[in-house]
């Protein structure tokens, strides 16, 4: 067999990622595995949907044991399967429920143990055994359409006939009476203010119902958030931490050279003061250098040498070299 190195690269790079894919498809899909599959499989029969979807959770006594899988219709009823995890018990009685899980109307199924054994895989729980939701838009709606058709006046005459009939009754029951009718009146005067405040309450609901997978999103985005401040909260504690660290060794350098310290600052000082004292003098230099060092410049720009000129200066006499007469040579000017 050859070499692992010697095998043909682009096979091996073909396999590689062909069991990569296995991989990360058995990843996503590892509830649906028949081995390694996460829990068992029921159903249940609703009269609707009431909002109910794919991937709520499935909970019993308020703790989270599974997960709703799919929600359809089946002839004149709503079948919902589900997945229950693993060592659940659940009678063979077990009724479901649709509960309101949020404000926002998100729903989860709730299952209520009941019975003995254990319902069998696959099974499903029959309508007479499950009770649908009602939802908050519909309960609004209907609350405003009821308001709506009651006759408010006649409500109150007829509270008014109520007290005055038992108006020769002990006085707890005449208060009480009298207190109905005064309600019964102040609730006529208020009819359309009521009408107009469920109306807007039913728009606001239907509104919120509306944008709920959105509010969700914000709310999960900002739990994001909360979550990256938590994960960066020990970075930000050590950067606290080192930067306390540095100060008190700075605040320790200062007071170690303290002494060395207090004399030189002194005496910068007292430079700084000698160059403030005289800064025009030294301004008036450096203008009047420059034109000198300009021309200096120019006149070492030609080589290694320069040539100067100074006007009006008496030329240098010159000297005659002394005669020294060399002993045994005659005299070149005189005899002898």
């Amino acid at each position: 067999m050859k070499p692992f190195r010697e095998q043909n690269q682009v096979t091996v790079g073909v396999i590689g990622l062909t069991v990569l894919g296995l991989i990360m498809l058995a990843a996503f899909k590892a509830q649906d595995l028949p081995l390694i599959g996460g829990g068992t499989k029921y159903a249940a029969e609703f009269s609707e949907a009431a909002g109910l979807k794919p991937n709520d959770e499935v909970r019993v006594a308020g703790v989270r044991i599974g997960q709703v899988k799919k929600v359809e219709l089946e002839g004149s009823h709503v079948r919902v399967d589900f997945v229950v995890d693993k060592g659940v018990k659940l009678g063979d009685q077990t009724g479901a429920e649709m509960k309101i899980k949020t404000l926002l109307g998100q729903k989860y199924l709730k299952l209520n143990p009941a019975g003995s054994g254990q319902l069998k895989a696959g099974s499903e729980i029959p309508l007479d055994r499950t009770v649908s939701a009602y939802d908050v838009v519909d309960a609004f709606t209907d609350l405003a359409n009821t308001t709506e058709r009651i006759d408010t006046a006649q409500l109150a005459r007829a509270l008014d006939t109520l007290s005055a009939t038992f108006k020769n009754t002990p006085e707890e029951v005449q208060a009480s009476l009298t207190g109905l009718s005064r309600l019964s009146r102040n609730v006529a005067k208020r009819d359309e203010q009521l009408k107009l405040l469920l109306q807007h309450s039913n728009v606001v609901t239907k509104v919120l119902a509306d944008r709920n997978q959105q509010l969700i999103k914000l709310m999960k985005d900002g739990n994001t958030v909360f979550q990256a401040v938590q994960a960066r909260r020990a970075l930000i504690h050590q950067l606290l931490v080192s930067t306390q660290k540095l100060s008190a060794q700075i605040t320790a350098l200062v007071r170690e050279n303290r002494k060395d310290l207090g004399p030189t600052l002194q005496k910068v000082n007292a430079v700084l003061a000698v160059l403030l004292k005289n800064q025009n003098a030294l301004d008036g230099t450096i203008r009047n250098l420059a034109p000198f060092v300009k021309l200096f410049t120019n006149t070492l720009g030609t080589g290694p040498w320069f040539d100067s000129y100074v006007q009006n200066l008496v030329p240098v006499p010159e000297i005659p070299a002394p005669q020294v007469p060399i002993p045994g040579l005659p005299s070149i000017l005189g005899g002898g």
